[in-house]
């Protein structure tokens, strides 16, 4: 089997394209394009450049991206810099990861539509909470002390009638 490097240069000639198509096309530098075709991954910060590189470039050419893409894991693999580590632990996702990764699969109108949905209920349920609050509340709790006032200024208010008490 062909080098994912051989593969990628090939098709590419086969297409009669030149670098710099590929580059203007994929939005790649012809430089990495050039990596690439020469499987001089070493050219790369990271492994996830590489693949997404490849898996952009693949898909110009229209070859097997998915087989293309499990034939530069192995050549990964084989070197020292972009082997994989073990992981660090046996411990799978909780359910915070989990919900997590649900919410990081939303567009962004589709998660704004629910913050706004949340955030509404959260207002409604605020509101009806102290609208109870307010109804149960004595309304006399809070009060001072009061004076009396009559309608016309000046007056005092009537004295209650005498009643006399005869032995």
């Amino acid at each position: 089997m062909s080098t994912v490097a051989e593969q990628l240069r090939s098709a590419r000639e086969a297409k009669k394209l030149t670098v710099y198509q590929v580059a203007e096309v994929t939005k790649i530098r012809t430089d990495h394009i050039r990596a690439l075709e020469e499987g001089n991954f070493n050219a790369f910060s990271a492994p996830v450049y590489i693949k997404g590189f490849v898996r952009t470039y693949a898909g110009l050419l229209k070859l097997d991206t998915p087989q293309l893409l499990a034939t530069l894991d192995e050549e990964l693999g084989k070197t020292e810099k972009f082997r994989e580590p073990p992981p660090l632990s046996e411990q799978t996702g909780g359910v915070l990861n989990f919900i997590t990764l649900q919410l990081s699969k939303l567009n962004r109108r589709t998660a704004r539509a629910i913050a706004l949905g949340v955030v509404g209920l959260l207002i409604i349920l605020l509101i009806i909470s102290l609208w109870r609050h307010h109804q149960t509340a004595d309304p006399l709790a809070n009060l001072g002390p009061g004076t009396y006032q009559s309608g016309q200024s000046g007056e005092t208010a009537p004295l209650p009638p005498a009643t006399s008490h005869h032995p």
